[in-house]
């Protein structure tokens, strides 16, 4: 049995515990369902709720399995500057612009480069391996049940001609009804005004919306937002470039 399969079957079964449930990292606490069927606020394979009108989806390591090409993308970069990024930093990282992760790197440094330069070459190192990204199948499916029956949309802390480069490459930039990129914003994960400004453009309250996310810094802004929110790393675990 695949190992998604067997994931999610196992969530079916951790679903009926009255016990509270954490999201890693972040010490949130959720209330867990008492029953399956009260599980579809946060369980994607079943149904959408009636209380979800409209779903929100990360891209980089949610809908596409790219994490680990923008690793490689991000060392051959910043490896030209003297910069070291490890691998467990880079994913703490996710969620944040690229430009204004190359200015937290460079300032922790004292470093004094282009950040916006460095950030354009990392986005085309990445790009240049654009056509290995293969898309998370569990979430997509999630994505395209939904197709054309709920208002769905994309936020990202990605550009967003990145990002629908991305959706073109798995097959699915016939299936949102818009796309927030980094520039739609001022303020970016963990703040909530990504997945805000989807929202607003599906035309959903908050409330109603169901966050996909693989980040802390997004599950974070999914919580300010007053969002429901599915950890996507309980069922798909990208592979690591460099050992643990």
């Amino acid at each position: 049995m695949p190992r998604e399969r067997i994931l999610l079957s196992l969530l079916k079964t951790v679903c009926l515990s009255p016990q509270p449930l954490y999201r890693r990292g972040l010490g949130i606490k959720l209330n867990r369902p008492s029953t399956f069927l009260e599980c579809k606020t946060f369980m994607p394979e079943t149904v959408t709720s009636a209380q979800i009108r409209g779903l929100i989806f990360d891209c980089d390591g949610t809908l596409a399995d790219t994490m680990p090409l923008h690793f490689v993308a991000w060392r051959a970069t910043l490896s030209q500057y003297n910069v070291p990024l490890d691998e467990d930093r880079f994913y703490s990282l996710a969620g944040q612009p690229t430009v204004h992760i190359v200015q937290l790197l460079l300032n922790e440094l004292g470093i004094e480069e282009d950040a916006k330069r460095i950030s354009i070459e990392k986005e085309q190192a990445f790009l240049d391996v654009l056509d290995e990204v293969q898309p998370i199948e569990p979430v997509v499916e999630i994505a395209r049940k939904h197709h054309g029956k709920l208002p769905i949309g994309v936020g990202s802390g990605s550009r967003r001609d990145v990002v629908q480069r991305i959706l073109k490459r798995i097959k699915l930039d016939d299936v949102f009804d818009c796309v927030v990129g980094a520039e739609d914003t001022e303020k970016h994960k963990p703040e909530p005004d990504v997945f805000l400004e989807v929202a607003r453009q599906l035309n959903v309250p908050p409330e109603h919306c169901r966050v996909y996310e693989d980040a802390d810094l997004g599950v974070e802004a999914a919580r300010r937002a007053n969002m429901a929110c599915f950890d996507v790393r309980d069922v798909h675990t990208p592979r690591r470039i460099t050992p643990a």
